[in-house]
């Protein structure tokens, strides 16, 4: 049972770390400090004191460089990979009593696929946002990423499965906007392509 939380603990960090990469991890550090969180044995630098100092500086930076209006799309570019990579190690960190196999092949592929699920979606949202509203509305989108990496990088501690629940309906609804998406864009070309053969 305390494996599966564990799962159920990292895929919830990891997603957070798709909305800020360093915000969960300075939420994981804390937890860690005040005993709410326990961590794989060769991750305990995660919770020490460097770390917070580290995680904290990083986490400030990184949620006002986010209000500047240029810089939020070359962020975007850059937290791409490094959401992965840190919801790769926000799992790692905390799945323990199973193979080294099992762990990193759960990190890379829940954690890291997590991750990287939520960044994509808010790099979406963002572009939509510079679309309809010309870069006006993205300290709106900033502020919902960083209050959403905060909530879900906490209810990832305190309520892992009710998480882990959300972010399978995170999941169902992206796929969905996807599929969506890719039909309609299949459909138009379709049409275009019999309009030009007449």
């Amino acid at each position: 049972m305390e494996t599966l939380v564990g799962i159920a603990v990292g895929i919830g960090l990891s997603a957070a770390c798709g909305f800020r990469v360093f915000v969960p991890l300075l939420v994981m550090n804390l937890a860690s400090l005040t005993g709410h969180l326990h961590l794989a044995s060769d991750f305990e630098w995660i919770g020490g004191t460097p770390a917070t100092i580290i995680f904290a500086t990083a986490a400030i930076v990184e949620v006002l460089a986010y209000y500047i209006p240029w810089l939020d799309h070359i962020l975007d570019t850059v937290t791409t990979p490094a959401a992965m990579i840190a919801g790769v190690v926000a799992t790692a960190s905390v799945v323990t009593n199973v193979s080294p196999l099992l762990k990193w092949t759960l990190a890379i592929i829940a954690g890291g696929g997590a991750a990287t699920l939520v960044q994509g979606a808010t790099s979406t949202l963002r572009l939509k946002s510079t679309a309809l509203t010309g870069g006006v509305g993205n300290p709106l989108v900033a502020t919902g990423e960083w209050i959403g990496a905060i909530i879900t990088a906490l209810l990832a501690i305190i309520v892992p499965v009710i998480c882990l629940v959300l972010i399978l309906l995170l999941v169902i609804l992206v796929v969905r906007k996807a599929g969506r998406l890719f039909f309609r864009r299949r459909t138009r070309e379709g049409r275009f392509d019999s309009q030009n053969s007449t």
